[in-house]
Parts: C-alpha cells; sequence; structure tokens
C-alpha cells in the first residue's frame, strides 16, 4: 500500500474560489488589521503571504508595524483604538512577540467578533458548545484535510498527539462534534510509554508536537489517515513529526512541507469573512 496525497494547496484552492465570490457579493471588502511588533524574518514572510493571499480574494489587509520596545499596555491602546474602529472586522497579532509582551494575555484584548484567530476565550467557547463561526486556523484546516479524504468520522477512533491550545486542544472539540471518538495524547503520554499503543489504534491520526519522527512508521494502523502538521528544520531540510515511510501503511496522509501549512492562511481568510458577516449581521 502507498497512501494518496491530502495536498494542501488545490484545496485551498477551492475554498477560495468560494472565498472570492461572497466577498465580491458582500460589496463592501472586509477589512483585516495585522499587527507586527518588532522585526523578524519568520513573521514577515507570513505578512507578505497574508497580504497576497488577502489582496487575491478581494480583502483589504492593513499592516500596523510597531517598535520592538513596545511595551504591553501601548499594544492594548493599539487594539482597542482597532476594536472600535468599525471598518476594521478582523485583528490578527503576529508571532513572535517581544520578550515584554505576553500573548495570551493581550489576545484577550481582541473583540471576539474581530479575533481571525479564534483563539480568544468566548470563541474557544463557542466550540464547546458547537456554534462556533470562527476556529482556530491550524485546527480547522486539519478538519479540511480529513474531509478531504472521504472519511466519515461517525464512531472513527481519532488520536490527536500533541494538545496545544492552536490545535490539540480546539481539534479534539471539532472532532467531537463529528461524533469521533477522540483521544488527545501528550507528554504525559509519552512518559507512561503509552503513546505507541493509543497510536497503533487509530483509524485518523493528527499529530501536533514539533518533533521530527516521534511517530514510527510500524506504530500507523493499515490504512489509517495520517495529518502531519509539525514543521521540523533538520540539515536545512523540512520534515514533520511523522516517519515518512508511513506512507507505506496509510491510506492518506498529508506531504510536510504541502500540507496543512498552504490551508492556514486561507482559513484565515476564511475566518476574516465569517467576521465580516458577524459584524454585518448577514
Amino acid at each position: 500500500m502507498s497512501a494518496k496525497l491530502l495536498e494542501g494547496k488545490p484545496i485551498a484552492g477551492k475554498i477560495k474560489e468560494d472565498l472570492k465570490q461572497e466577498i465580491q457579493s458582500l460589496g463592501e471588502a472586509p477589512v483585516l488589521a495585522s499587527i507586527q511588533v518588532g522585526d523578524n524574518a519568520g513573521a514577515e514572510a507570513y505578512v507578505r503571504s497574508q497580504k497576497k493571499n488577502a489582496e487575491n480574494l478581494g480583502i483589504d489587509y492593513q499592516l500596523h508595524k510597531l517598535g520592538d520596545d513596545t511595551e504591553e499596555a501601548a499594544l492594548t491602546e493599539f487594539i482597542q483604538k482597532l476594536n472600535n474602529d468599525d471598518k476594521v472586522n478582523g485583528i490578527i497579532i503576529q508571532m513572535p512577540l517581544p520578550a515584554q509582551i505576553d500573548y495570551k494575555k493581550i489576545s484577550r484584548y481582541i473583540k471576539p467578533e474581530k479575533d481571525v484567530e479564534g483563539m480568544h476565550p468566548a470563541n474557544i467557547g463557542k466550540l464547546v458548545f458547537g456554534n462556533a463561526k470562527i476556529s482556530p486556523c491550524t485546527a480547522a484546516s486539519s478538519m479540511e484535510l480529513i474531509k478531504a479524504s472521504g472519511v466519515d468520522l461517525y464512531g472513527k477512533e481519532v488520536v490527536i498527539v500533541g494538545h496545544s491550545e492552536i490545535v490539540g486542544k480546539p481539534l479534539s472539540l471539532l472532532l467531537l462534534e463529528k461524533f469521533a471518538t477522540v483521544t488527545v495524547c501528550h507528554i504525559g503520554t509519552s512518559k507512561a510509554g503509552k503513546l505507541e499503543e493509543h497510536v497503533k489504534r487509530a483509524e485518523v491520526l493528527i499529530v501536533a508536537v514539533g518533533k521530527a519522527g516521534i511517530v514510527k512508521k510500524d506504530w500507523i494502523k493499515e490504512g489509517a489517515i495520517v495529518v502531519d502538521v509539525g514543521i521540523n528544520r533538520i540539515d536545512g531540510k523540512i520534515i514533520g513529526d511523522v516517519d515518512p515511510e508511513a506512507a507505506e501503511r496509510a491510506s492518506f496522509i498529508t506531504p510536510v512541507p504541502g500540507g496543512v501549512g498552504p490551508l492556514t492562511v486561507t482559513m484565515l481568510m476564511k475566518n476574516t469573512l465569517e467576521a465580516a458577516k458577524l459584524q454585518r449581521a448577514i
């Protein structure tokens, strides 16, 4: 068996076609305000990608660059200014932030209806109740990839390796809405020596740890669907968290790079559209 690749780019392309038509029908372009604090090559590359995608879809992307020495109070004040600007539909804070700023603290100042990353406690709460219009981008990307495999998640054994706020935790809630049987593994699972036994049960496996090769080929259940969210730079190459040879056992697997990555910016744009619709009561 050789797994079919779940590539993000063609899935993103289809979603963008629908988004573009819906954005055009709004009449007034949604506005996405991006805040970058200090200079960082990684953040700037992500900003360029966001700006290009936004412009192609008809979203007004506004970048606000603040200095490295910006304090939390000044950033909070700037966020409140954007919150109070009726023309701004979405706000995103670029990572990483300087050491003096706590992202978890600062992100809570963004109005929930303008929180296009879906990380405000109010939006996570909506995930719990199953009525969220805006979901964390990487978790939503993983769901789109699973959907593209054609699997019916009802009753399926789904294992998530990694319990981060941006992937594992919100993803578990999204999967529960589909009546999947969800197991979330983390460092405690690994230290207890039980990671392998959980992974071997998975009919659908999502790995988001950031540790190259943490999941071995032999752990993969025959015919499993594997979504590898991990990004690791080793000797100049980008590789995932799952042994690449897992493709010999899986039925579907995401490539790294080229799987989840191309979809995350698209889901950010989708969230921006949803935010604009919420604010305009559409």
